[in-house]
């Protein structure tokens, strides 16, 4: 058995973070032991564990918790695991095009900032963002 500041060391948590998974239904109350402190056990530490994975996977707090929901009435399915992360992809790469046209913007900024640098303009006021705005008017 294993007491809350032991789990959350194992899993690199805070031991606020267990109690908030308790609060809000992802991790069941752990038992406690003769002098009244939490103690997780194996299974306990198993479903840690998928939880984690989970999350750094880019699942939600609110995603795993519904897949647990599934796993614990036994109604769980390959098919049902592949549609969550089919979406959770779908959202991945949905992130990553914004991200693409973000840096897109960006670098044109950058190049802006680096020529004023190496004009030796160091001290001077920062134009970029003005400069865009005109160009947005125009």
């Amino acid at each position: 058995m294993n007491r809350v500041s032991d789990v959350a060391r194992t899993f690199g948590l805070n031991p606020q973070t267990l109690y908030y998974y308790e609060r809000i239904g992802l991790i069941p109350a752990p038992g406690r032991n003769d002098s009244g402190y939490r103690v997780f056990n194996d299974q306990d530490l198993a479903r840690l564990s998928l939880i984690e994975r989970a999350k750094t996977l880019g699942l939600t707090l609110d995603e795993i918790k519904e897949i647990l929901q599934l796993q614990a009435g036994n109604t769980l399915t390959c098919c049902d695991i592949h549609e969550r992360l089919r979406k959770k992809l779908e959202q991945i790469e949905i992130k990553i095009t914004q991200l693409q046209e973000l840096k897109a913007e960006l670098l044109p900024l950058i190049h802006r900032c680096e020529a004023q640098l190496s004009q030796q303009q160091i001290h001077t006021d920062c134009g970029v963002f003005a400069e865009e705005i005109s160009l947005d008017k125009s």
